[in-house]
């Protein structure tokens, strides 16, 4: 049956920010599909609910707690998963994100930053996975990125830039690598997770989110979720070096910041 081609049985995956949002929708939706799963983020409380999750699925759920800022932490998730799972087949890039800043307020160190947390988190892990990966026969590698990374709006100079290296990342990454391991990234637009509270709990501005974005809703995690069993299963076998855009239809942004026009002196 064609739905037997989005299920990952037997398979192990590494989620970053996995404790809560995008991160633990994917998780929990890889071990629906039959992965066993190590998740990572800085807070253990929120994995541990995450994994009960995991758990009750009949799927192993292995905890690491880290700050995913640290390199070091972040190359022990393939060396966890190996040891503890015996293999390692998909991984979910998804730990990132930078608040918004102005372009004068965005000095060096706040944009190394971003690209730091965005993108080489992503290749660190990458790299360290990569040879179990190979060990197994290859896998699926799936970094999470946004729309802001293709669209412009302003105040997003540091968090833009360091998502549309990483869509770039998954190109030049899925070359690198084929045909074996697959690379693949998701564009995400306007989704409701903790970072969105601030805005949707004001009532005009999250109307003005929904009016801007042609499918006229804000999109679940769930929908990002089932593109990341997509792109890991077999379904999306004949996919690398893509850039899936799930984020309701946008051809501009959706959240104006209402930054003003710099004045001239």
């Amino acid at each position: 049956m064609i739905l037997d081609l989005f299920a990952v049985p037997g398979r192990a995956a590494i989620v970053t920010g996995a404790g809560r949002g995008i991160g633990a929708a994917s998780a929990i939706a890889l071990a629906e599909a039959g992965a066993d799963v190590v998740i990572s983020a800085r807070h253990a409380s929120q994995l541990e609910k995450v994994a009960e999750q995991i758990r009750a699925l009949g799927r192993k759920a292995i905890v690491v707690p880290a700050d995913l800022m640290d390199l070091d932490a972040v190359a022990n998730l393939a060396a966890a998963a190996q040891e503890e799972l015996g293999r390692i087949d998909i991984i979910v890039n998804n730990v990132g994100g930078t608040i918004p800043n102005t372009l004068l307020d965005t000095d060096s160190a706040y944009l190394e930053e971003a690209f730091h947390f965005n993108v080489t988190t992503a290749h660190e892990l990458t790299r360290a996975a990569v040879p179990h990966m190979l060990a197994n026969g290859g896998g699926s590698i799936i970094n999470i990125s946004s729309t802001l990374g293709r669209l412009a709006g302003r105040g997003y100079l540091a968090y833009g830039t360091a998502k549309a290296a990483l869509a770039h990342y998954s190109r030049l990454a899925a070359r690198d690598l084929s045909p074996h391991i697959r690379v693949n990234a998701i564009c995400v637009g306007s989704v409701l997770t903790s970072a969105l509270e601030y805005v949707t709990q004001d009532e005009a501005s999250k109307d003005e989110l929904e009016r801007l974005t042609p499918l006229q809703r804000i999109g679940k995690t769930d929908d990002i979720a089932a593109a990341v069993v997509y792109l890991a299963s077999e379904a999306g076998s004949f996919l690398t070096g893509k850039v899936l855009e799930v984020d309701g239809g946008l051809q501009e942004p959706n959240l104006d910041l209402k930054l003003p026009d710099l004045e001239v002196s």
